[in-house]
């Protein structure tokens, strides 16, 4: 207890004010500096993490504009052509809804029904795709801005058309659809039938060898014996 009574009585001495200064003066910079990196670090995570989010974003929402582009045209497109466009759009649904924003969910639902309603429209003729097409990115694009006051926007027209589907309709809708698609895979069923109808294969012609031709044999003149 000796050296406990001796440091008491040190800190209470006018000797040891300026060491007892300093030894706090010191202590409160590093704790600052130590906050301010800490904050500093923080920033930058923040920011990071934020840029990511955005490239993410934008990836899956032009994955999306290219899936609208490509279902806009759907009834043109073959059936390998139409499963490589479903495995895009389900990759970039995946990546909305891991997106870690409030509302992404609601957004990938918006998105599959607007797909699917292009997938019907490119069945009928005479019906302009491009403004539907156009009106979906800009959606989606004023959702990457503005994602709060979208996701409202987002959930109304989901409500809207959940309130207007009709049980007898949609079955009659389904039903339509179904024929659609059986009579596209009929159609590249047939044009690939004849395609490989037309192609003939090549078959060499086998020639039998000519014959060795023979020198043409002179006969001998008769000798001449009365000689």
């Amino acid at each position: 207890m000796q050296w406990w009574n001796d440091l008491i009585s040190w800190l209470d001495s006018s000797a040891s004010r300026p060491a007892v200064f300093s030894a706090a003066v010191l202590f409160l910079a590093v704790l600052a500096a130590g906050l301010l990196a800490a904050w500093i670090a923080s920033g930058a995570v923040k920011r990071v993490v934020a840029q990511r989010d955005r490239e993410l974003k934008t990836a899956a929402i032009a994955a999306l504009v290219d899936a609208a582009t490509e279902a806009s045209v759907w009834n043109s497109l073959t059936p390998q052509e139409q499963v490589l466009a479903d495995r895009a759009v389900g990759q970039a649904d995946i990546l909305i809804r891991t997106l870690p924003i409030r509302g992404a969910d609601i957004a990938a639902n918006w998105s599959a029904h607007q797909l699917h309603e292009l997938k019907r429209a490119s069945a009928t003729f005479g019906y302009q795709l491009d403004p539907a097409v156009a009106e979906f990115r800009d959606r989606l694009l004023e959702w990457q801005r503005r994602p709060s006051r979208t996701k409202r926007q987002f959930q109304n027209d989901l409500d809207r058309w959940r309130s207007q589907r009709q049980e007898p309709e949609q079955s009659m809708i389904e039903e339509q659809d179904a024929w659609v698609a059986s009579q596209h895979h009929e159609r590249f069923q047939d044009s690939e039938t004849v395609a490989e109808a037309r192609t003939v294969p090549v078959t060499t012609a086998t020639q039998a060898p000519a014959a060795p031709q023979t020198a043409p044999t002179t006969p001998l003149a008769p000798s001449d014996s009365s000689r």
